[in-house]
């Protein structure tokens, strides 16, 4: 009956054109362009192609909601559940100080999404200056993260203005959304407990407060599977046109937010190929048949780790010569272990949603196997949770095999979210099989008790976060920004991408020395009213002498005026230093003490020296 079904399917107008469809951005991804020109076109035409997938995605949404209602008659929203999701939320987000968590990814998607409100490129800025009030570019990289979060961040910066703090706003809008969208499965799967558990079980999870008022893609990677699960849940329920081109611009989208998202595109085409093998027929929108081209640029913008070999970070940690390898599981899973269930001081996890889910997991893999015997009955929630489960146990698999897939590290632990997703889809399906309410108010009791006894003391005394060095440099370099009444100054940073974001001249230290005498004619020219160069000291704790971090020290022709520092860790210091002198081949140049009168030149000799001034300046630019 299923071969036939599956027959008749492929037998379908249109099925062809997506089969010739997939064909194509499968030879254009992987073959057709050269290595050399991968990257551009990913940098020139990737944030049309999200954009286009997005405004499929709107498209698809508006056409299901004008089918279902258009003037929505009788819709009533669940205030309980409404006012549970607000009060999860602001659980989440009032413990914790906005700011740049896991500054890597951070700054690095901020600066991509810059580039994208400015010039529609796919660009990370490290170099910018402010030329005549307007703020320029001046040169960028094309980094290895995915689009969908810098895209939507670019379009939050068009809608309100380019601001880095954009970036809080949005995430803080996502832990919403999320947190709404997991009542609303919760409730399908279990009724108004199962969404109540899920959001409490959420609410209570450190991790995940630390991450919604941060700047980073992590919220937004469970919004879209969240998103994607229940708009799968109404492909099975209705299989026609629209909600087919919703789940699959949804998959499209989800595949562009973190680079292991492609994953779940295996449980979207499980579902899809079930669904038209119990129905025996296809409705193909050409939306659809449009959908795999849009993702033409994913496998592109992959060939960075093949060009450029420290994307993959293998450096950092010393000893690893493979990213991905079986052997590194044993020790992956006892990272992960002691992450789940660590003490509150080490980790921002929550033992009772990392309890009821190892203890969930089993007994859902029990009922999965028992409904494979009887599946006419098994409800449609039930059955597409069940399958993205098998995304959510592929995800886990793959960090298993990732050299650096330690849940317990500081940078690592976000990518444990989809694992804490998945312990709640666990519990949730097998919440059904506890018949007695009683016993089901006996789960949320204990949820509701994490939160206030676990949740809510980790997330405020946040320690977790004090070990992680970067991001608290990040915030005391973003009080420094603050201070100044003017971004005038050039800073001097590795981190250059930082100070380019907030529309601060910067330029990296690795620069300087090739650069000293461009830097000295501005210093002389009094381009910038300061100069300042960032460095970090290690702290020898026997005797106290510091030493420079490789890689900060912008060369001896540079003299240095301390005018800020903080010991931000035990054995660092963090120093920001005004530029009082460059030594050249030439001589010393240091900025001007005085200021005296210029002779008075004639309009046109003004203007000769204006535009002779320009023309050097520009090509100066540190």
């Amino acid at each position: 009956m299923i071969g036939a079904n599956l027959r008749a399917v492929l037998r379908e107008p249109r099925m062809r054109w997506l089969l010739l469809s997939a064909v194509l951005a499968v030879m254009a991804g992987f073959w057709a362009v050269p290595d050399r020109h991968a990257i551009m076109v990913v940098s020139r035409a990737g944030y049309w192609m999200v954009l286009a997938g997005f405004t499929g995605w709107l498209w698809s949404l508006v056409v299901i909601v004008r089918g279902e209602s258009p003037r929505f008659p009788g819709f009533r929203p669940d205030r309980a559940g409404v006012a549970l999701v607000a009060c999860a939320g602001l659980v989440l987000l009032v413990h914790e100080r906005f700011g740049f968590k896991i500054v890597m990814d951070e700054l690095m998607l901020l600066g991509t999404s810059m580039s994208m409100h400015l010039d529609r490129v796919v660009l990370t800025p490290l170099r910018g200056n402010d030329i005549q009030g307007a703020f320029e570019i001046i040169e960028g990289v094309v980094d290895k993260r995915p689009l969908f979060f810098p895209f939507l961040l670019s379009v939050v910066h068009d809608l309100a203005g380019y601001r880095p703090e954009n970036a809080f706003g949005l995430n803080v809008i996502l832990t919403f959304v999320l947190l709404g969208l997991t009542w609303e499965l919760g409730r399908r799967l279990a009724g108004r407990t199962g969404g109540a558990l899920g959001v409490v079980l959420l609410a209570g999870l450190p991790l995940l407060g630390q991450n919604a008022t941060g700047g980073g893609f992590e919220l937004l990677n469970l919004v879209m599977i969240l998103a994607t699960l229940l708009l799968g849940v109404r492909f099975t329920e209705r299989s026609n046109g629209a909600s087919l081109a919703a789940f699959i611009f949804s998959a499209v989208l989800l595949a562009q937010v973190r680079y292991e998202s492609v994953v779940f595109l295996v449980p979207v085409a499980l579902v899809v190929i079930w669904v038209w093998a119990r129905d025996g027929r296809a409705e193909i929108p050409w939306l659809v048949v449009a959908a795999p081209l849009l993702l033409v640029h994913v496998p592109l913008h992959q060939r960075i780790f093949d060009l450029r070999a420290s994307a993959w970070e293998l450096s950092s940690r010393p000893g690893f010569t493979e990213p991905f390898s079986v052997s590194y599981i044993p020790d992956n899973l006892a990272h992960a272990l002691a992450f789940f269930f660590g003490r509150a001081s080490d980790q921002p996890n929550s033992p009772v949603l990392s309890a009821l889910g190892c203890l969930a997991v089993p007994f859902a893999v029990l009922g999965i196997a028992r409904w494979r015997r009887r599946p006419g009955v098994v409800p449609p929630a039930s059955a597409v949770t069940a399958v993205f489960g098998l995304g959510v146990l592929l995800h886990f698999a793959l960090l298993m095999c990732y050299f650096w897939g330690k849940f317990d590290d500081p940078v690592i632990r976000r990518l444990s979210l989809p694992a804490h997703l998945g312990f709640v889809l666990a519990i949730l399906l097998v919440l059904p099989a506890i018949t007695a309410p009683a016993g089901r108010r006996l789960v949320l009791g204990v949820a509701v008790l994490g939160v206030l006894v676990r949740g809510v003391p980790s997330m405020a005394a946040h320690a977790y976060t004090q070990e992680y060095t970067p991001g608290r440099e990040t915030a005391w370099r973003r009080e420094f920004m603050a201070a100044m009444p003017r971004p005038d100054y050039l800073m001097i940073d590795n981190d250059a991408t930082l100070w380019v974001t907030h529309r601060v001249s910067a330029t990296p230290t690795s620069l300087a020395p090739k650069r000293r005498v461009d830097i000295a004619f501005h210093l002389r020219n009094r381009t910038f009213s300061d100069i300042f160069v960032f460095q970090r000291f290690n702290v020898n704790p026997d005797t106290g002498v510091l030493t420079l971090r490789e890689g900060d020290d912008p060369g001896p022709g540079f003299v240095l005026e301390p005018v800020a520092e903080r010991r931000l860790h035990p054995l660092t210091l963090s120093r920001i230093s005004r530029v009082r002198e460059i030594q050249t081949d030439g001589g010393t140049v240091s900025a001007p003490e005085n200021v005296r009168a210029a002779t008075p030149l004639s309009p046109a000799e003004l203007e000769r020296a204006r535009v002779q001034f320009l023309e050097t300046y520009l090509k100066k630019l540190p």
